[in-house]
């Protein structure tokens, strides 16, 4: 195979994953790295997680590693790596990223064929050409193979040019390689979204073509794609693309109605538009998914609500957000996302229209409020409500109105009342650490303090359903703070 080395050139591996190579050409076989971790290091990028191919058979495979697991019907040999498991080995050490399971998956060179389901091949055979496996990747980004051991890199595709043109092109036909596996529409815009490159034009037209393809894939798979594109720091060209390309229809066909839907005068952007810019607003500041998600369908409800009255010559959206809070928990239910995240972004879409003038509002109205969304959420819905603004075109985050708002909530935060309760509902965490559940209670330390208690509640004795409750008072930087000081 010596023909097929495109050039010769040295990557910084982490000596464990060099071992498991090493381990396996001592043997005799080829053995590769393979995939996404290869571009990661060519793009200077820390990989999340590391993948080897090889002309060994899963059989083979498994007999020259202490401990491996073998699952599948796809020939991956999850290989246990480990100061002990893997066999000694020379290498530089890398950095091993966050790859917190401490397993590399070796899979065999494979070929194959028929894709009924538009996922999964219909038939698998291992090969002995490393030229075999590369062309059914799915571009060309990720179709590169690197020998840590003798430093070669097999790049059949010109996958290095692509990524100095920062371009997401398909292996060979695109057309085909959608047929071979629907997601890989949606992986093309995620791709170009995390990386910052630009789909080329052969595969934008494939995805146009292909489209359809997406009906036959699990939510459940549009919705991590779904997710991986709101969590870069582009999601709004992301989300962009997926409509351009006639994908965000068979994902979330609701953000569409938004579409040229004019707002009244204190907006400069239509609904679809400004609901991008206020996601984009809430990456530019690291917020997490649920931010985001609000972010994104807090307005989702206004197309459906618009008016035009002509008391005030302009449009008006009465109960945009009642009307978006249930479209939002449709759509998450749709993808199948976590109930708690549901009902999270459920509670900040339908309040997030709580501002008004705080020269009338009452300190018992925020009260009312902070009930309502719970005290460990209202800091997101002041968030959302800053993205909101910056998304309608305002230059100004918190403007004095918002700031008096957010001073009102502080004093809100510190009725005695609440914070009597909060005492009482640490103090049953904190038995409830004493019997044995020292690991859940630090994990109040990184969100609030309901989050431990709802998901155990069934193993702390004696709990009543007013404690988690009061549990849900707490924000989570007062969970964070009250437990460093209770109990660790």
């Amino acid at each position: 195979n010596n023909s097929i080395f495109m050039d010769k050139i040295t990557l910084t591996i982490p000596k464990e994953v060099r071992m498991v190579t090493a381990v396996l050409q001592g043997a005799g076989f080829e053995a590769y790295l393979v995939g996404g971790c290869v571009r990661d290091h060519l793009m200077n990028r820390i990989p999340s997680d590391y993948d080897v191919t090889t002309n060994a058979t899963p059989e083979e495979i498994i007999t020259l590693f202490p401990k491996t697991f073998y699952e599948n019907t796809y020939g991956t040999v999850g290989v246990v790596i480990g100061n002990e498991e893997v066999i000694n080995g020379e290498g530089e050490a890398g950095n091993m990223s966050n790859t917190e399971k401490n397993i590399i998956e070796v899979t065999p060179y494979r070929l194959e064929t028929g894709y009924s389901d538009a996922r999964h091949p219909d038939k698998v055979s291992f090969s002995s050409k490393i030229e075999d496996d590369l062309k059914r990747r799915d571009f060309t980004v990720n179709a590169m193979a690197y020998d840590p051991i003798k430093d070669k890199l097999v790049d059949l595709y010109k996958g290095q040019a692509d990524i100095e043109t920062k371009t997401i092109r398909a292996v060979g036909d695109a057309g085909e390689r959608f047929a071979e596996d629907g997601l890989r529409l949606i992986r093309a815009i995620r791709f170009a979204t995390e990386l910052g490159f630009t789909i080329n034009i052969e595969t934008q037209e494939a995805i146009i073509v292909s489209q359809e393809t997406l009906g036959k894939i699990a939510k459940e798979r549009i919705r991590d794609e779904f997710i991986k594109i709101l969590m870069s720091d582009s999601p709004m060209t992301g989300i962009v693309m997926c409509q351009k390309l006639g994908l965000l229809k068979h994902m979330v066909h609701e953000l569409e109605e938004g579409l040229h839907t004019k707002q009244n005068s204190a907006h400069s952007y239509d609904v679809f538009e400004h609901l991008l810019r206020s996601l984009q607003c809430a990456a530019d500041k690291k917020f997490n998914l649920e931010m985001r998600l609000s972010a994104l369908f807090h307005d989702i409800g206004k197309p459906k609500s618009r008016r035009f009255s002509a008391e005030k010559n302009d449009y008006t959206f009465y109960g945009h957000e009642v009307i978006g809070a249930e479209m939002a928990k449709k759509i998450m239910e749709r993808l199948a996302f976590p109930r708690k995240t549901i009902d999270l972004v459920v509670t900040l879409v339908r309040w997030h229209m709580f501002f008004s003038d705080t020269d009338q509002i009452t300190l018992s109205a925020v009260r009312r409020l902070v009930a309502k969304v719970g005290a460990e959420n209202v800091w997101d819905l002041i968030d959302l409500r800053i993205c909101d603004r910056i998304g309608m075109g305002r230059p100004k985050e918190e403007p004095y109105r918002l700031r008096m708002y957010e001073s009102m909530v502080e004093q809100a935060l510190q009725d005695p009342k609440i914070k009597a309760s909060l005492d009482a509902a640490f103090k049953k965490v904190q038995q409830a650490t004493t019997q044995g559940i020292q690991s859940h209670a630090n994990k109040v330390v990184q969100g609030p303090v309901s989050q431990l208690i709802s998901s155990q509640s069934q193993n702390i004795p004696n709990l009543q359903q007013n404690d988690v409750a009061v549990a849900q008072q707490a924000t989570a930087a007062t969970a964070a703070k009250i437990l460093s000081q209770k109990i660790l």
